[in-house]
């Protein structure tokens, strides 16, 4: 996982040329939840990796299904085996820009609205997602964040008849990433 996300962020500062500044971190944030009246499911994951190039609003996160952590054992092994198939399919991703990246001034502390488009693959099924958030600077620390629904049927993830009444068919998705500079 290390190589692979090492050559994402080489392929972003690339394409945007040699000078271009880099945020990373391997440690972000993604939690999904989603209550039914039977449950409440939720699973964390503090092991995102994300990436952002400011020079051109390019912006990548990578997630590894298995990393999701849930309160109970079961769901945890059910989430994995018969939902997002994490040994078929092992990770998410999202490749896209945030597309009003001139508004946000890297240079001056401060919260700033971001509106952010790319595509998001689940289970193997990629959408194509518009979503606002927020991008906050704060010193050399650039944070993201992002609150959204999905549709598990957008991604072809489905719930058995048996437990329908169990799971919600949207998950609210939340998304905190705080970066720092890949080279200070």
């Amino acid at each position: 996982m290390k190589k692979y996300f090492a050559l994402l962020i080489l392929a972003l500062i690339l394409t945007a040329g040699v000078r271009a500044q880099a945020y990373v971190t391997k440690n972000g944030y993604i939690r999904f939840y989603s209550e039914a009246p039977m449950e409440k499911i939720e699973g964390i994951n503090r092991q995102v990796n994300v990436a952002m190039l400011p020079a051109t609003g390019d912006f990548v996160f990578k997630v590894l299904m298995k990393s999701f952590n849930f309160e109970k054992a079961l769901m945890q092994e059910h989430f994995n085996e018969n939902y997002v198939e994490s040994d078929k399919y092992p990770e998410a991703t999202f490749l896209g820009k945030i597309t009003n990246i001139k508004a946000i001034n890297f240079a001056k502390d401060g919260s700033y609205p971001a509106m952010v488009e790319g595509k998001l693959t689940i289970h193997g099924v990629t959408q194509v997602v518009k979503q606002n958030g927020t991008i906050t600077i704060n010193k050399d620390i650039v944070s993201a964040k992002a609150k959204f629904t999905l549709l598990l049927a957008d991604y072809k993830i489905s719930v058995p008849s048996t437990v329908v009444n169990n799971i919600s068919k949207s998950l609210e998705i939340t998304v905190d990433a705080a970066m720092e500079k890949l080279n200070k």
